[in-house]
C-alpha cells in the first residue's frame, strides 16, 4: 500500500464535494451575519440542515475515496457524526436551543483539530500553503473553545461566533479542495 500523501491526493475522486461543503459553510456563516435577529428556533433548523447536508457530502466523499485515502474511516466518522448531529438538531428544537453552544463548540473543535492534523501532513510532504490551513485550524480551535468554555456568553453572541466558525471551517474546506485538485492535476501527468 502506497503511504504517500501525493499518491492519496492524486487518486482522490470528487474533490468538489469538499468544495461544496466549504461553500455551504461560508454561505451559511455570511447569512447568519445578515439575519442575526431571526429566531433561535430558525437558527437551530438551519444548523440542522447545514450539518445534515455537509454530513452526507463528507460521508459520500470518504466512501468513494476509501481505496485511495489512508485512514478514510476518520473522514467517514466525521461525516456520519456531522449527519447525526444534523438529524438531532432538526428533531429536538427545545433541547437544542438550551445546549446549542456546547454542541457547536465541540463539533467545530473536532473539525479544527482535524484541520491542524491534515496541515501537518501537508507540511511533511512540502505542500505549499499548509501554513494557511494550519492558521485556519488554530483559529477554529479558538472559536470552538470560546463556545465550550463560556456557553452563557456564547449563548448571547452565538450568532456571531457560530457565523465565524462556519466561515473559518468553510474557507478551510475550500482551500483544501483546491489544493487536492491542484495536486491531483499536477501529479497526474508525472505518473504517466
Amino acid at each position: 500500500m502506497e503511504t504517500s500523501i501525493s499518491h492519496m491526493m492524486q487518486s482522490m475522486k470528487h474533490w468538489y464535494l469538499l468544495l461544496i461543503v466549504g461553500i455551504l459553510f461560508v454561505a451559511f456563516g455570511i447569512w447568519m451575519f445578515f439575519y442575526p435577529m431571526d429566531s433561535y428556533l430558525g437558527l437551530a433548523l438551519f444548523f440542522g440542515l447545514s450539518f445534515l447536508f455537509s454530513g452526507i457530502f463528507e460521508s459520500v466523499f470518504a466512501v468513494v475515496n476509501r481505496k485511495e485515502m489512508q485512514n478514510w474511516g476518520w473522514s467517514l466518522v466525521l461525516g456520519l457524526f456531522t449527519l447525526l448531529f444534523g438529524i438531532f438538531l432538526i428533531s429536538n428544537f427545545g433541547l437544542t436551543m438550551v445546549i446549542l453552544p456546547l454542541y457547536v463548540g465541540f463539533v467545530f473543535l473536532f473539525r479544527s483539530l482535524g484541520a491542524i492534523g491534515f496541515s501537518f501532513d501537508l507540511k511533511h510532504y512540502n505542500v505549499s500553503g499548509w501554513g494557511w490551513l494550519m492558521a485556519l485550524g488554530i483559529l477554529g480551535v479558538v472559536f470552538s473553545c470560546i463556545l465550550i468554555v463560556n456557553p452563557v456568553f456564547a449563548g448571547m453572541t452565538l450568532v456571531v461566533w457560530t457565523a465565524l466558525g462556519f466561515i473559518v471551517s468553510g474557507v478551510f474546506n475550500i482551500m483544501l479542495s483546491l489544493k487536492v485538485r491542484k495536486l491531483h492535476n499536477f501529479l497526474k501527468p508525472i505518473e504517466k
